[in-house]
């Protein structure tokens, strides 16, 4: 009499091969969610800085001289409400004013996602800018 013998797989291989499966199936899912995380994060940041840059180029084309003082506003960008603080400091230079934009997401959040820095020349009726040709 012969004995057929059965191939495949026992109980112990398969659950050792899920188990195999499930820890890299969970390492994979940790990736993907910190790639999702790491997004967001970097898009918050870039309309951020977008926000400062576009109050410190208004700034610039409006030819402001602003106090030194401390401003707080807010700018609607990328269907979403995005809070400034403006800080406007005097410099060495007396024609320059040094002004600091941090922006943040929410009104009441202390910690800013991105914090711009530039200067400001004060232009009198003699100096006029110079245009490059």
């Amino acid at each position: 009499m012969r004995h057929l013998r059965h191939t495949g797989f026992t109980l112990v291989e398969v659950l050792v091969a899920l188990a195999v499966l499930a820890i890299a199936l969970a390492g994979i899912m940790r990736v993907t969610s910190q790639a999702i995380s790491t997004s967001y994060t970097l898009r918050e940041r870039n309309l951020a800085l977008w926000v400062a840059q576009n109050r410190l180029v208004m700034h610039q084309l409006k030819r402001d001289w602003p106090d030194t003082d401390t401003v707080d506003g807010d700018a609607e960008m990328a269907g979403g409400k995005w809070f400034w603080r403006e800080q406007v400091s005097a410099t060495p230079q007396k024609d320059m004013r040094r002004i600091e934009i941090s922006v943040r997401r929410t009104a009441d959040s202390k910690d800013s996602l991105v914090t711009l820095a530039g200067y400001l020349r004060h232009f009198t009726s003699t100096s006029g800018p110079t245009v490059p040709p």
